[in-house]
């Protein structure tokens, strides 16, 4: 084969060339024949590009991926973008000048008004005074540095990693971050914002960088401390000095200082006043955690650290212009405001937030109706202040109240009672959550059981109609978990509606309900209501209200029912303005989140409350009711320590709280019973009293024209029966105090066929069919007979 003919096959051949010739086989065949047996070389090429061909396209593409992805592009790509990173860095860094202070840093005022926009109150001069970082102790000094910034004496400003974690951060709306070292945290403090954006964070890298090179570390620990917020409205380390220990820096001690140092962190949740005893927990944690930090930095010796005790700090001090109900107004204003900054990003956390807030600025209007909340503060100073003598009789100076006025149609917050004085005790009743709303979640439980279309054990539905045993210290049945509550005074009652049972608030019913509707299911709705179920457990104990709330939530929870079941978030602002800062407010009113009938039903039960049950002397025989239809539930927690009454029309919803917190410190729970010289016994204060007497002498005084609910629901006392029903006397035990007689406009108890003991006298033929559920009778201590209508029953 010449040469020609070879580059000829190989061409055909593909990659390989065709092979030499031998030089014996030389002319004994024609240039492409081929020997018997054997194939001609270039019709071997040709079958191998044949045959390749099919795979030829996948080859391809593989090869392209590979010229395009070899590994010198991509090691090439990245130091070019590592380059790109590093060229922009240098260009931002020479460009990047350290600013003058920020324009927040000067001191401002914010403006708060009424909802017609007249003034409430101008919050007074920012609260900052600067002090050399030799006048604090060293001890103190270092207390920082062991809690944010151990390696502040030798790096160079910034945290990479930190600062790198934040940036990404932000880009994904994760919010905020630590990671940061003082030097960073004193230049976002002092000459850059709160915004939580990624040229802020590259700002305060560069600027970090510079003022770390041109600044001692000593200039740049005293303005960090001297610009730090530390909650009570305290900027800087002299201040926060005098807000919680009344003293100042100079005389802070080691422990002082590392509470001070563990503030920084959440200011309004570690602050000891107010916060929860999750935040107790927290913040001496965070204490431990500093201390400890400047063990192992040969900062303190661990003897003296070991001796050293939690200096738990003064009780906070009002500023001037908030004595009153104004600061309890100002005070829930401004905790509604922290919210949703961070909830639109504008601040990355709420300590964050009231930072921003407490620099001035804003003008606030609130949604607090003047008249309203002076016929609020008058109705509780008419019904009991004026009644409690703390001198005569201490438990009177143990009484605290609070309370909370919704619209329920639009959910504006029209009055709101924080306490007795903002000057004399700092604490919002209002809003506070550390005390048990009792049975007035029973409402809740019901509502669960309509919304839910709930069952009893034996399968029968749960409706305002439905009988079940009242019987005192019955055990629940279907549980896993024992639970026999007591009802209020020992009394056991006979088998009784729901009806009957919401209005005498009979623990032993509701109970045995919160079991066949579920307490998962109970906890459920009570959240979409609008109750804080955060943490708790879905155990029957929680029936008879053993968790905590506040008067403004339960004044939300009753609102969304009186608005049939659509979601009413209480809302205490109209607006907030600031130049710098745009706020977009949520709509009050939300999606339907239980039934309309599950939540009219609840309102039309509620009624009978009122009319036959234990707000009956407050609220239904008040003078002032002038025919006005009310729906309502009172509440009387485990040892008196608080009484409720949440009561509502259809335009107004009110909850009514009194708690008893010893008036000296550590001001633990304590008993309301005796108050204002009650001696009868058993001496209690229970809902229907106090609390109803302030929710009566409020609503009517300020309801206008008399209305009625629009229900949807043929059940509940609201609900005029078609036909009178009783309970034999036989359904009932002989209890120990006088037993619960059925209300006269309590509907008819469903039954199908009448038992035959305990008798139970049935409607009238002309009425509808209906089940009835099981109930377990109650009886005497000495014989409890076995229940024929509940074969479960083995007593």
């Amino acid at each position: 084969m010449g040469r020609a003919e070879e580059r000829r096959a190989r061409q055909r051949g593909g990659r390989r060339a065709a092979p030499k010739r031998s030089s014996g086989a030389a002319g004994s065949a024609p240039a492409g024949s081929a020997s018997v047996g054997s194939a001609p070389v270039g019709g071997r090429a040709a079958a191998r590009g044949r045959a390749a061909k099919g795979g030829k396209k996948g080859k391809s593409e593989k090869s392209w991926i590979r010229r395009l992805f070899t590994w010198k592009k991509i090691v090439g790509t990245l130091f070019g973008m590592v380059l790109l990173v590093m060229g922009a860095f240098v260009v931002l860094y020479v460009m990047t000048p350290i600013p003058s202070a920020n324009a927040d840093a000067q001191v401002q005022s914010n403006i708060y008004k009424y909802s017609d926009g007249s003034i409430l109150a101008r919050s007074g001069r920012l609260n900052r005074e600067n002090v050399d970082l030799a006048e604090v102790p060293e001890g103190v000094r270092r207390t920082f540095v062991a809690a944010e910034n151990k390696t502040f004496y030798d790096d160079n400003g910034i945290d990479l990693r930190g600062t790198a974690r934040g940036i990404l951060n932000t880009l994904s709306g994760k919010g905020a971050q630590g990671g940061s070292t003082i030097t960073q945290q004193y230049v976002k403090n002092y000459y850059l914002t709160q915004n939580q954006t990624v040229t802020r964070k590259l700002k305060e890298l560069v600027i970090s960088l510079k003022l770390d090179r041109k600044k001692s570390k000593d200039y740049i620990l005293a303005g960090y401390i001297n610009t730090s917020y530390y909650g009570r409205g305290a900027y800087g380390i002299q201040a926060a000095a005098q807000a919680y220990y009344r003293k100042d820096a100079k005389d802070l001690t080691v422990p002082e200082g590392a509470y001070l140092a563990a503030l920084l962190q959440a200011p309004n949740q570690y602050d000891w006043a107010i916060a929860t005893d999750t935040g107790r927990k927290l913040v001496q944690n965070r204490w431990n955690y500093v201390l400890d930090n400047m063990v192992g930095m040969k900062w303190l010796d661990a003897s003296k650290r070991q001796a050293m005790t939690f200096p738990k700090p003064k009780a906070p001090k009002a500023a001037p212009g908030m004595q009153g109900q104004t600061g309890y107004l100002i005070d829930a204003a401004n905790k509604a405001l922290y919210k949703q900054l961070v909830a639109q990003g504008t601040a990355s956390s709420i300590g964050d937030a009231e930072a921003l807030v407490t620099k001035g600025g804003w003008t606030i209007t609130v949604n607090i109706d003047k008249k309203k909340q002076a016929q609020l503060e008058q109705a509780v100073k008419d019904q009991l202040t004026s009644k409690l003598n703390a001198k005569k009789r201490s438990v009177d100076g143990d009484v605290q109240a609070g309370a909370a006025s919704v619209d329920p149609k639009t959910g504006r917050v029209l009055a709101l009672y924080g306490g007795v004085d903002y000057f004399k005790h700092y604490i919002n009743n209002a809003t506070r959550r550390d005390y048990q709303p009792a049975s007035t979640f029973k409402p809740l439980i019901l509502a669960a059981a309509m919304d839910q279309e709930a069952k009893t054990q034996d399968g029968r539905a749960i409706d305002a109609n439905t009988i079940y045993s009242g019987k005192n210290r019955r055990p629940v049945e279907g549980s896993s978990i024992g639970f026999a509550p007591p009802n209020e005074d020992e009394v056991s009652y006979g088998d009784i509606t729901v009806q009957t049972a919401m209005n005498k608030s009979v623990n032993s019913v509701f109970a045995q309900m919160g079991v066949d509707v579920g307490m998962e299911n109970v906890l459920k709705v009570a959240k979409s209501l609008g109750m804080d179920t955060e943490g708790l457990q879905a155990v029957p104990a929680q029936t008879l209200g053993t968790m905590g709330a506040s008067p403004l939530e339960m004044a939300g929870v009753y609102a969304t029912l009186d608005n049939h079941g659509k979601k009413v978030t209480p809302a205490i602002l109209k607006s907030a303005e600031h130049k710098d800062h745009p706020v977009t407010l949520p709509n009050p009113i939300g999606a339907q989140v239980i039934t309309k009938e599950a939540a009219d039903t609840v309102t039309s039960v509620l009624t009978g409350v009122v009319d036959d049950g234990t707000a009956k002397q407050s609220v239904a025989n008040n003078p002032d009711r002038d025919g006005q239809q009310v729906a309502g539930k009172t509440g009387t927690s485990d040892g008196n320590k608080s009484a409720w009454f949440t009561g509502y029309t259809p335009n107004l919803v009110t909850s009514v709280g009194l708690f008893g917190e010893g008036a000296k410190p550590p001001h633990k729970q304590v008993t309301l019973t005796g108050a204002t010289g009650l001696i009868r016994s058993p001496g209690r204060i229970n809902g229907g009293g106090y609390p109803a007497q302030i929710w009566a002498a409020y609503t009517f005084g300020v309801m206008g024209k008399v209305t009625k609910f629009d229900l949807d629901t043929t059940q509940g006392a609201a609900v005029k029966p078609s036909v009178s029903a009783t309970v034999s006397q036989s359904a009932s035990s002989s209890p120990s105090s006088t037993p619960s007689n059925e209300a006269t406009t309590s509907p008819p108890p469903k039954t199908t066929t009448p038992p035959a003991s305990p008798s139970i006298t049935p409607p009238p033929t002309t009425s509808a069919p209906v089940t009835t559920a099981p109930v377990s009778p109650p009886a005497s201590p000495s014989n409890t007979p076995k229940n024929p209508l509940n074969p479960n029953d083995q007593q």
